[in-house]
């Protein structure tokens, strides 16, 4: 591309043989990204999830006993619906992800890249989506892991309108992208997304601003690269 050219966009998830999710909590892949990886799925692509915590701090589903070893069966539930070939669930402290060091995170996800035969990693959008720190770490430890093995590492983001709308009505800390700052629009079809969502019955049951989001997505999501892919790798 030319200096000045305008970005080239993309209507279509990129043609990869595996992808591997990196995350924080057991719902980040439905509830974020399970539109992406049903859609990879049905493209025959092989898909992968590794959780740091088991999200045990959460503030929702606090009254459904051990919220860790529920929300671990919930996270093997949705990926289920998903049609995930393979999760793996650390046991990091909730909430405490960011203290943990770049090269303690990223020996997992070496080692998942590696089984797996991975080709593309996928994370939450720099900034966590929602601002969150365990995010945040996540998309980091995943874009360090992915760059040592030379792995094209691809963000699912959200539109700066959708952003700016929720925090406006949610006092919320999500984070939006441009337009012009993104390189996929891509229509998804979401039941089977719902079906994952439901699984997480803890978190999902009282809220509100997942169901508005979803809302103001309707049925397209944005994606934008972190670590491109080198010409002759990934891509359409």
């Amino acid at each position: 591309m030319s200096e000045g050219s305008p970005k080239r966009r993309f209507d279509k998830l990129p043609d990869t043989r595996s992808v591997l999710v990196v995350c924080a909590h057991p719902d980040d892949e439905s509830f974020g990204l399970g539109a992406a990886l049903a859609t990879f799925g049905e493209s025959g692509t092989s898909t992968a999830v590794l959780c740091f915590t088991h999200g045990e701090a959460s503030t929702l589903g606090a009254d459904s006993g051990d919220l860790g070893r529920v929300r671990a069966r919930e996270l093997a539930e949705a990926a289920n619906e998903l049609g995930v070939a393979y999760v793996e669930l650390l046991d990091y402290r909730d909430g405490h992800l960011a203290q943990e060091s770049l090269d303690e995170l990223t020996a997992p996800i070496r080692r998942a890249v590696e089984k797996a035969k991975v080709d593309l990693v996928l994370v939450f959008d720099e900034g966590g989506i929602t601002g969150h720190l365990d995010h945040c770490r996540a998309t980091e430890a995943g874009i360090a892991a992915a760059r040592e093995l030379d792995v094209p590492v691809l963000a699912w983001a959200l539109r700066e309108r959708v952003a700016e709308a929720l925090n406006a009505e949610f006092s919320a800390g999500f984070v939006g992208r441009r337009d012009e700052d993104l390189d996929y629009f891509v229509s998804v079809e979401r039941t089977r997304q719902y079906r994952a969502i439901d699984r997480h019955c803890s978190q999902a049951t009282d809220n509100p601003v997942l169901g508005r989001r979803l809302e103001l997505q309707g049925d397209h999501e944005v994606f934008r690269w972190l670590s491109p892919p080198r010409e002759s790798a990934l891509g359409r």
